[in-house]
């Protein structure tokens, strides 16, 4: 039989690795709070539609990484791969769409069918933020300013550089789109198959091509912000003023697109290269055609998502809570014992381990390897006179103290050392 390992492109959280996800997951809903946004979560799975329609069904995520199955029924679903349309479709089917704004956090797996690499997993985690029914561009500078405080608070913001950009209103976009189209006729034959394939279909996903001849093509493209009409450009202008107003940096970058279909108006991205190569851990923009997609009419939305993988990564993960007290009890009636006794105490907040074996010098050396503060010995001796034996393993000094008294006195020990 092989061995049992999980799938390729997943991982285990193990505790090690989970501190890191909750530090980063917990850090963000707390600063998401403090911007009035509240948490909520979209189902795993959903309809395909959800996805194929506002994604694209040219996109790469629909047309190459989505993990899709016809379910018994003979519906076809599709295992989310984004966040942002799921949210969308929330508040559609909960008839949320004449009360706005909306203002969503969440946090979760999400999947796609591609060559692992570092932080980056076919089952991956994001947190995200969308804002919903703000057409207005302080709409756009309060998500990236949220963004930008949660990587602040992880530590993360001055390895990061945000790059910003504009795509435009629809009129903005339809005559950079022509000019674009032209430009890239004139080197058809030299564009990489992926780019001859999206030439007609999405031409502005091209300018964010990975392939090196495309990217030498691109060079002297046209520059979309040639081509802004005055509401895209006075919406631009208006976006950095919000973030000048509170000293958040940014570069422009005329060819950060993002990949989907629904993006419109502000693009923009969180780079670091403490990873190495070049990585984006934060990622988002507007998307106000995306409700209207979906079939919920004309609203407006802007939002970001970030993998946590990556931010865990960059972040420096507190240590967990240390292990304040471990009972060992010497045979199964002083075990139970002392398991009632850690009730008390736990419900005071101390950590308490619990001893599971009777032999005094193995749990010793458990104590010691979980950096247990103290333990609490109940042997037959000490049962006889009805008191346990405490030591210190910090500097190895014991008392007795009697069992009645032993809640009490745990509690002031710790408490006083707290202090």
């Amino acid at each position: 039989m092989a061995k049992l390992q999980s799938p390729r492109g997943t991982s285990d959280l193990l505790p090690e690795v989970m501190a890191g996800h909750r530090h980063v997951t917990d850090t963000a809903k707390t600063v998401s709070l403090s911007f009035g946004f509240e948490e909520m979560a979209t189902p795993v799975f959903e309809f395909t539609e959800v996805f194929a329609r506002p994604l694209g069904e040219t996109s790469d995520v629909v047309s190459k990484e989505t993990y899709t199955f016809t379910d018994r029924g003979g519906e076809s679903l599709t295992l989310r791969p984004e966040g942002t349309a799921g949210a969308v479709r929330a508040m559609i089917s909960s008839g949320l769409t004449q009360t706005m704004p909306q203002k969503y956090f969440y946090a979760g797996p999400m999947f796609r069918y591609e060559r692992p690499q570092k932080g980056r997993m076919r089952q991956f985690h994001q947190i995200g933020v969308e804002l919903l029914g703000v057409p207005s561009a302080i709409g756009d500078a309060e998500v990236i300013t949220l963004g930008h405080m949660v990587l602040s608070r992880l530590g993360v913001a001055d390895h990061c550089v945000l790059n910003l950009n504009t795509l435009g209103d629809t009129e903005s976009r339809q005559a950079y789109r022509q000019a674009l189209v032209e430009y890239l006729n004139g080197h058809k034959d030299n564009l990489s198959e992926d780019s001859q394939r999206r030439l007609h279909l999405n031409p502005l996903r091209i300018l964010d091509s990975k392939d090196a001849g495309d990217k030498d093509i691109l060079v002297n493209a046209p520059d979309l912000a040639d081509y802004l009409n005055a509401v895209s450009a006075d919406h631009f202008a208006a976006v950095r003023e919000y973030l000048d107003a509170v000293n958040i940096k940014y570069q422009i970058n005329s060819r950060l697109v993002r990949g989907l279909d629904y993006y419109g108006h502000t693009t923009f991205e969180f780079i670091t290269d403490a990873l190495g190569a070049q990585g984006t851990v934060m990622a988002g923009g507007r998307y106000d055609g995306l409700t209207a997609m979906l079939g919920g009419g004309d609203i407006a939305g802007v939002g970001w998502a970030a993998g946590i993988e990556r931010l865990a990564m960059l972040s420096d993960i507190p240590s967990p809570p240390p292990v304040d007290v471990m009972m060992i009890g010497t045979s199964e009636p002083h075990m139970a014992t002392l398991f009632q006794l850690a009730m008390p105490l736990r419900e005071q907040g101390l950590r308490v381990e619990t001893g599971y074996a009777s032999n005094l010098g193995k749990q010793m050396k458990r104590a010691d390897r979980i950096n247990a503060g103290h333990v609490v010995i109940l042997g037959d001796d000490e049962a006889a006179r009805q008191v346990a034996m405490v030591r210190s393993m910090t500097d190895g000094h014991q008392d007795e103290v009697a069992i009645n008294d032993l809640v009490e006195h745990m509690i002031g020990r710790i408490r006083q050392r707290q202090i």
